[in-house]
Parts: C-alpha cells; structure tokens; sequence
C-alpha cells in the first residue's frame, strides 16, 4: 500500500513552518544531524556516519502500519533541523517531501533513495527490499558527508568499506536461494517482497490483486478468484503477506493458504528493533527458505 495518499499534513504544521523556513540551520559543531523517514535508512546512516553522525528515524515501529503515520510537529522540526534527509521516495513517504519544502534550506542535503535507483511515483515502492538499494544510499551517503565533513573523509571511506563487507553474506544468502528456488511460483497480498522475489528468480503471480492492495482499491473478482485457485490448487509454493498492513482480503487469503497448507511467511516494511539491515534480510530469506523447502 506504499502509495496511496496518506492526507497527514495538516495546514497549521506547515503554517508553523512558514516563519522559521527562511532560516538557514546553524553551523554543525559535533555530528551532523540526519533525519531518515524509515528507521532501516537510519541504520545505514549509523553504518556509514559512525560517531560522527547523530540519526533520528522517523518510522521505527514495526507494529505500525507506516501507512496510517501522521506527521506531528515535532516531526517538522526534526526535518528542519536535519544536515542530511534520507527519504524513500517513489511516493511512499510523501509526507516527508512536504516537510522538506515546507523548510527549504541551502544548508541542507536531501537523498532520494528512488533517485538513487532510477525509480519514479508510480513504480513498487519498498526499495529496501531491492539488493541494490542499500549500496547505493551507501556511496552516497558517503560522498554527501565527505563533502560537508571532509575532515572526517577517513572514517566515512573505511566505513563504507565495512558496509560492503557485511553485505556479502546477505549476497550470498540470495545467490544461494536463487540457484535452489529459481522459477517457482509464489504469491503475495501486496508487493512488498517484490523486488527481492526478482532478485531470487521467484515466479510471482496475483500481481494485479497485489497491485490493488498497494493501491488501496479493490481487486478485481476475476483477480480475487485467480487468488483464492492458486491457494486451494497449491499452485503456489509460498503466500508472503505484509504484517504491519492488512485488510479483509488479506486475512481471507491468509486463511485459504493455512487451511490447503500453503506455508505463509510474514515480511516488515519496518527494521525490527535490535537487528540491523543485513540481519533483517537475511532472517528473512531464511523463513522463506524453511518454507520453501517444505
């Protein structure tokens, strides 16, 4: 459901906003501040900044659907005083866009991870699903703070160098799963999974039902029909569902899967506390592994 219109700006915080946007944030003495709309962009901010950064993620509660979230005052203040503002793009967390014109700054640099990847509003949405999301935000975080810090250059270079170490056994995870699942047909309520599913060769189906999740509309009866046969025929390896949104729909098919023993894995379109990126994904490439080879 990444983009559908969220409606969670209301006018007085961008009134509020009005009188301080012409202000230019003060000069950073200690760590510069970043700002990450989603808490697994935040990580890698720490995995790349180190003690030279000091992040604040917006959205860091995995039992929240990041689709109901609603941008406080606070929150505009924390985007206005940001050094850095790592966002997703491709109309997932728009609120974020708001802010950031709402307190147009100089001093301040803005990541665009769908930017980054080339991806436009219109186009699935969970990046971080994509293998090469996080490298890319990486390099680029990098070189953003090597420009505004170039004293601590050094660090940020070494550290960056560490985050493509820890990515290996992620990489290798997928090459792995993809020389031993490649072709084999899964379904999803919502594309959240889409882009890993692709790296690991997966045969998605259903992707017009996922596509009217993500989109907060009504699947089609046909779509709807093809779902529940794929379910009750065991035309399907796998059902992934997304477990921070849901619906009727979703939990009818949830259902279906559990009663013609279909495996269903649940994925996150938030970093689980005490995990970092590479941990998440990997935790998770291994659940569906177990269940792949049911």
């Amino acid at each position: 459901m990444g983009t559908r219109s969220h409606g969670c700006l209301i006018a007085g915080i961008l009134g509020g906003l009005a009188v301080s946007a012409v202000a230019v944030p003060a000069a950073h003495a200690g760590p510069i501040r970043i700002v990450a709309a989603e808490n697994f962009y935040g990580d890698i901010a720490r995995q790349i900044g180190g003690a030279d950064v000091a992040v604040t993620s917006i959205l860091s509660n995995p039992d929240q659907d990041p689709h109901e979230f609603e941008a406080s005052a606070s929150t505009a203040r924390e985007i206005a005083d940001a050094r850095i503002v790592i966002r997703n793009g491709a109309g997932y967390d728009p609120w974020a866009l708001r802010l950031l014109s709402a307190s147009r700054s100089p001093a301040r640099e803005a990541i665009d991870v769908a930017k980054l990847l080339h991806r436009k509003d219109g186009d699935n949405p969970h990046l971080w699903y994509d293998p090469s999301a996080m490298p890319a935000l990486a390099a680029a975080l990098a070189d953003t703070l090597a420009k505004l810090d170039p004293a601590h250059q050094a660090g940020y270079d070494r550290r960056l160098y560490a985050f493509r170490e820890s990515m290996e056994p992620l990489e290798g995870r997928i090459a792995a799963l993809r020389r031993k699942y490649a072709g084999t047909s899964v379904t999803a309520t919502e594309p959240v999974f889409g882009y890993m599913a692709d790296a690991l060769d997966l045969a998605m189906r259903n992707g017009r039902f996922q596509l009217a999740a993500m989109n907060d509309t009504e699947p089609a009866a046909a779509d709807i029909a093809g779902f529940e046969k794929d379910l009750r025929t065991r035309r399907v390896k796998v059902l992934l569902y997304n477990r921070q949104a849901g619906g009727a729909l979703a939990g009818r098919m949830r259902k279906i899967a559990k009663e013609a023993g279909v495996p269903v894995v649940g994925v996150t379109e938030t970093e689980p506390a005490g995990r970092d990126y590479q941990e998440w994904m990997v935790s998770q490439l291994d659940a569906l592994d177990r269940a792949l080879s049911r």
